[in-house]
């Protein structure tokens, strides 16, 4: 008869083993064995707890009734009412009723459903690989007193058959989880890669147009100042009427080098915060452009964007001017707005206008389009430009965090 008993015992260990086979989950896993470890140990409820490796929180996964343990991953294992077995100091917990064992009911324990499901008896193994804790094999009974020393036996021999594959499961999904870190990690080494190199060709052009921009206009008029001052220098005397023209020229040489200094460095924005920056700007672009437009600037972000980190506030500052320059230049449009807005944690600036709307080749990308995109993706914020209701579109939404906000 013992003998019989034996070989049933082994045949429903088999039976496990082959359950568990194509599980690659814990939850599969354990709901898949269930039925067949209740032939060994009957209960009401069983877990099994998995130690996230390198940390101090676990994860439940439940057969049964289903408790808050399962439903608050991942938890501390300081509050687990198991936590001397999870952290070593002990390889098993039996007892008759845990509603009355202190070991379950320490200070800050989290031991809330053992009183909401009216747990009794409760028998807790670990599940070590290597002599390592992995994790817990738990069972619980409404009944008291329902575990004995021979339960305890069965509950070792089906955590040494867990064990493994449990650690095969874990190991997989670190492995799973660290590729997806990994892959994440090589996009966006790419997209910066990308756009760095984006912005630098685009830099370079800019470098160039300010080199050309020096060289055709404030060297050529410098030029023309040395040899008219060389002419004068010949003079016995020079007058003030003769002086006066150069005085004039000398005005607009300077006008000019101011303008192509404040292209490369906006001042405004540095001294008086972004509003102010794209208001002084896009004031300008109208007035000296002598069309009659008008134009609303609308900020309801509650002060955020005058707290933006200094690349961050150019960078937004870039996309608004190249797209005022755009509807200014382009849209023949008769009003401009700009909006920024806070729309929980994403300030998004908007410029609308209503003018003829973009062509299919800008939406796709033009260099103007590219570059507002490309700055946009530098500072992890999302571009977007279009038409709709009549109206064309830049939009930039930025997710506020932290590095953003420099209070």
């Amino acid at each position: 008869m013992l003998e019989d008993a034996s070989g049933s015992l082994f045949r429903q260990y088999l039976t496990i083993a082959r359950l568990l086979a194509g599980q690659l989950d814990f939850q599969s896993a354990i709901r898949a064995v269930a039925k067949e470890i209740a032939l060994i140990i009957p209960h009401d409820h069983m877990d099994v707890c998995i130690i996230t490796p390198g940390s101090t929180f676990h994860t439940a996964y439940e057969s049964g009734l289903e408790t808050d343990w399962s439903k608050r991953p991942p938890a501390l294992i300081e509050h687990s009412p198991i936590r001397g077995l999870l952290v070593g100091e002990t390889d098993h917990y039996l007892t008759p009723d845990a509603s009355e064992d202190p070991r379950f009911h320490f200070k800050g324990a989290f031991s809330d459903p053992i009183r909401e499901h009216n747990l009794k008896a409760r028998l807790h193994v670990a599940l070590k690989v290597h002599g390592e804790t992995i994790g817990a094999l738990s069972f619980s009974s409404l009944a008291p007193d329902d575990y004995d020393a021979r339960d305890l036996e069965h509950a070792r021999s089906i955590a040494d058959l867990l064990a493994p594959y449990f650690f095969a499961i874990r190991a997989a999904e670190q492995a799973k989880q660290s590729a997806i870190v990994e892959a994440a990690a090589r996009v966006r080494e790419e997209a910066l890669r990308q756009g760095a190199a984006r912005l630098t060709e685009v830099l370079e052009t800019e470098r160039q147009r300010i080199g050309m921009d020096l060289h055709d206009q404030t060297l050529g008029d410098l030029t023309r100042f040395a040899k008219r001052l060389e002419r004068l220098s010949l003079m016995g005397s020079v007058s003030g009427e003769e002086l006066e023209p150069l005085f004039r020229s000398l005005q607009q040489s300077m006008h000019d080098l101011r303008q192509i200094i404040e292209q490369a460095r906006p001042s405004v924005l540095q001294l008086f915060g972004l509003v102010d920056a794209i208001e002084n700007h896009l004031d300008r672009s109208i007035r000296d452009s002598g069309l009659q437009l008008t134009w609303t600037l609308a900020d309801k972000t509650g002060g955020d964007s005058g707290h933006l980190s200094p690349n961050v506030a150019i960078t937004l500052f870039r996309i608004a001017q190249e797209g005022i320059n755009n509807a200014v230049r382009h849209s023949q449009a008769s009003h401009i707005a700009i909006t920024f807005d806070r729309d929980g944690e994403a300030l998004t600036l908007e410029i609308t206008d209503d003018g003829i709307g973009m062509g299919k080749g800008a939406k796709n990308g033009g260099s103007g389009i590219d570059n507002m995109r490309i700055r946009a993706r530098l500072i992890g914020a999302r571009f977007s430009c279009g038409s709709r209701a009549g109206k064309t579109f830049v939009r930039v939404k930025l997710p506020l965090t932290l590095q953003e906000i420099d209070r």
